[in-house]
Parts: structure tokens; sequence; C-alpha cells
């Protein structure tokens, strides 16, 4: 079993930063890919940025020079710097693990993430 633990999130104004933290414990030696994703209310859950154990990285478009996602994989642990916050940038921010994007299968509760303007 795989246990995926979210933090970091919180109010921010307008322009701000923040950097989210997830750890992942258990038995990961198959789960190569870990992730980031966001909702809101009545909406799907979007991809923000994915890594792969080797470093490569998938980002969605809306957040391409503002955010950045990066891992350690000694402590299972992937970071998502975020610069440049916006409104719609508001979600709860859900990270995830599993052997492929397309298959994440441990995910976090979730941290909330909201921007003022």
């Amino acid at each position: 079993q795989v246990h995926v633990v979210e933090s970091g999130g919180g109010l921010v104004q307008v322009g701000g930063s923040l950097r989210l933290s997830c750890a992942a414990s258990g038995r990961l030696w198959y789960y190569t890919v870990m992730g980031w994703y966001r909702q809101t209310p009545g909406k799907q859950r979007d991809l923000v940025a994915a890594i792969t154990r080797s470093g490569s990285t998938t980002y969605a478009d809306s957040v391409k020079g503002r955010f950045t996602i990066s891992r350690d994989n000694a402590k299972n642990t992937v970071y998502l710097q975020m610069n440049s916050l916006n409104p719609e940038d508001t979600a709860v921010y859900h990270c995830a693990t599993g052997p492929t994007i397309a298959s994440m299968e441990s995910w976090g509760q979730g941290t909330q993430v909201t921007v003022s303007s």
C-alpha cells in the first residue's frame, strides 16, 4: 500500500508564491511518476505538473513559466514551486503517484490553495 501526504497550501495574494510538498511512502518500487493535480468545485481534476524518477517533466500550459516541479528520489518527495499566482490558480491541489501519468494509482487528500485579489 502507498500513502501520499501533501503540505504547504494556504492563502496568498495575487503575484505571490507558495511551495507545496508531497511525501509518498510504502511499496513504491514501480511508481515512477509523481505529479500534482488541481480541482475546483464542479470541475474535473486537471494535471498541473508531473515528473518522472529520471527528472522528465510535464506541465499544463496554464502554469508553464510560473510553476516548477522537482523531486527528491531519496525522500520519495515531490515539490511544486508556484510563482506569480493568480486567482485562477485557486483550487485544491492533490498529489499523486503511479507507474505512468495515465495510471496514477495513489492520491493524497489534497491541500487548499487560495489566491486572493
